[in-house]
């Protein structure tokens, strides 16, 4: 190791940089840092990346380098200059491609920190490896040995991600069977093909079309939102996003509109979710089991003695696919009285790894009304439409208020931010999703 003095003199180096000595004194996380497979995260990109130091996300390969080290090269003394056209290049063609379904955060002056969530690891390496290949197109001219600015995080420690080299010829091969088209949104690409022509498991979805009680043809369409646990921001799994479609007009009804279908119809509807749900999960799980599910089941559908029998044998086909259970989420619960949902809550116990209530409008009075209804957690989605950052934090800090004095747990969905996500966790939210729909 080198002694004080010589470390002292040597000039500060930029986040995410790999070193230029090659000195046989250098100690082994320098050696790691000039191998490429230390990556330094920036002060101000820490506590941002601190949130993914989850075990089970490196463990799977979730996790994903994007390194602009080439374009770097490339532009050599021009880098300085161009440096934010390039990062604005980049944002733009990673906001596109991943949406609300993946989380990218700009990690050093090279490095991109990216998540797929929905993806297997070799489907979000390759996703990467075309987002990089635009982008050096864009700059440099030619993209032919861009996989090797992919990489894989093995590990989240203190400012620092360990990496290693992704498996290229599985990557590009994957990369490259997805087509020749750089633009393509990669993500929303593979959910549609996989929601809408079921093509990747071939199961046959008896409940979905079905015509309603007033003459109209419904499709229910299901698709999956990656949920946190936010003490140590660790995934628990999915929750299953209803829509109901009118067929003929391929209108989509608003919350309001399916609460007011007839419990007949709304039975339907949960059992297509659920049908629906748990074929999206076999498709994009690539064999890797969640630790949990959240299923949406509407009270009507809870409260009848048919519907609960309907819905025993799909929740649990669904529990047997994830590790530790579903949660079974109440839909459609405003204004009914707290004995009646006493009494399904307890017949869900059984069934469910944790019962929550889901509010679609969450003020302190609705709140209130749920005080001994039997719900281990409560849910409800952040507002998006016209709402600033100031009007945010008011109604985060008086909703979540009120949510804490009924429940232990309170998930929060479609934070849309990081920012907003750390927000809601200093306020007492146990649980969000990100997605801002």
């Amino acid at each position: 190791m080198a002694d004080g003095t010589e470390l002292a003199t040597r000039p500060k180096e930029v986040a995410g940089a790999r070193a230029e000595s090659e000195s046989a004194e250098l100690g082994a996380l320098a050696k790691a840092q000039l191998s490429g497979a230390l990556r330094l995260v920036s002060p101000e990109a820490q506590d941002d990346v601190e949130r993914f130091a989850d075990h089970q996300l490196a463990a799977a390969g979730k996790i994903t380098i994007m390194s602009l080290e080439a374009v770097q090269k490339v532009l050599g003394e021009r880098w300085q200059s161009q440096r934010d056209q390039v990062f604005a290049f980049t944002e733009a063609v990673l906001a596109r491609a991943l949406g609300a379904r993946g989380i990218h955060l700009r990690v050093s002056d090279s490095d991109y920190f990216i998540i797929h969530p929905s993806l297997s690891r070799l489907q979000g390496q390759a996703a990467c490896l075309r987002y990089l290949r635009e982008i050096l197109t864009q700059f440099v001219g030619e993209a032919d040995h861009a996989v090797a600015g992919i990489l894989q995080v093995t590990r989240i420690n203190k400012g620092r991600l360990e990496t290693k080299p992704v498996d290229a010829d599985r990557v590009e091969q994957i990369a490259n069977d997805l087509g020749q088209d750089l633009s393509v949104n990669v993500g929303t690409h593979l959910a549609a093909f996989q929601e809408d022509t079921d093509i990747t498991t071939k199961l046959v979805n008896r409940w979905t079309p079905f015509t309603a009680s007033d003459g109209r043809t419904l499709r229910i369409s299901a698709t999956l939102e990656p949920v946190y646990e936010l003490k140590g921001f660790t995934r628990i799994g999915f929750r299953m996003i209803r829509r109901v479609i009118v067929v003929d007009t391929a209108e989509e009804l608003s919350q309001q509109q399916v609460s007011a279908l007839s419990t007949g119809d709304l039975l339907r509807a949960d059992l297509a979710t659920i049908t629906r749900g748990i074929d999206r999960l076999k498709a994009e799980g690539a064999g890797e089991q969640q630790l949990s599910l959240i299923v949406p089941v509407s009270f009507s559908s809870l409260a009848a003695a048919r519907g609960r029998a309907e819905l025993v044998e799909p929740v649990r086909e669904a529990a047997a696919l994830v590790k530790l259970g579903v949660i079974c989420e109440v839909v459609d619960i405003e204004g009914v009285p707290t004995s009646a949902l006493h009494q399904v809550t307890t017949l869900l116990r059984p069934l469910s790894l944790l019962v929550v209530g889901r509010l679609s409008r969450p003020t302190a009075s609705a709140f209130a009304r749920l005080s001994g209804a039997g719900f281990q957690a409560l849910s409800f989605e952040c507002p998006h439409v016209g709402v600033g950052e100031a009007e945010f934090l008011g109604w985060a800090s008086a909703t979540l208020t009120a949510a804490r004095k009924v429940a232990r747990s309170v998930l929060v969905y479609r934070a849309g931010t990081m920012k907003r996500a750390g927000v809601l966790a200093s306020l007492g939210a146990t649980h969000i999703s990100l997605d801002a729909g």
